[in-house]
């Protein structure tokens, strides 16, 4: 919930921002800096809950650290070519690829009610998918029509 909370307050606030500063409206503009500072907020959780999110990553793949690692910096680099205009389709179409391939981690975390930020088996369990995967869904034509020239 918290991402989504980021996610909307920045898009609103860069509105405003956009509009006091040019005097016109950028949505896509605004859309793509909210995405940016939701990636960018979700990044942190990849440094500060490292435990937590190894759980997440289903058994039997190898170097679980590294990969948490690894997606935080990918979140913080395609956040960045989502606002750079030569960038932004490119960095959308791997954000919408990385969204999908997020998706099993979040399902097995939820299986095994893992609370990533404390590292426990003590998390919400399946109840959390039925917010979760519509959020994915969110986060996915977020990012499509947001990096669209004409919206």
């Amino acid at each position: 919930m918290k991402p989504f909370i980021v996610l909307i307050a920045v898009f609103f606030i860069s509105i405003l921002s956009i509009r006091l500063l040019t005097q016109k409206h950028d949505l896509l503009l605004s859309a793509r800096i909210g995405m940016c500072a939701m990636l960018f907020f979700t990044a942190i959780g990849h440094f500060a809950f490292t435990k937590g999110m190894t759980m997440m990553i289903p058994s039997g793949i190898p170097l679980k650290t590294e990969i948490v690692y690894l997606t935080g910096v990918l979140e913080i680099l395609l956040g960045i070519g989502l606002i750079i205009p030569g960038f932004k389709v490119y960095s959308a179409w791997v954000l919408i690829l990385f969204f999908i391939v997020l998706l099993p981690a979040n399902i097995n975390a939820a299986v095994k009610h893992i609370d990533y930020q404390k590292g426990t088996f003590d998390g919400n369990g399946l109840a959390y998918l039925w917010f979760r995967v519509p959020l994915q869904i969110v986060f996915i034509f977020w990012t499509y029509l947001s990096s669209l020239k004409n919206w």
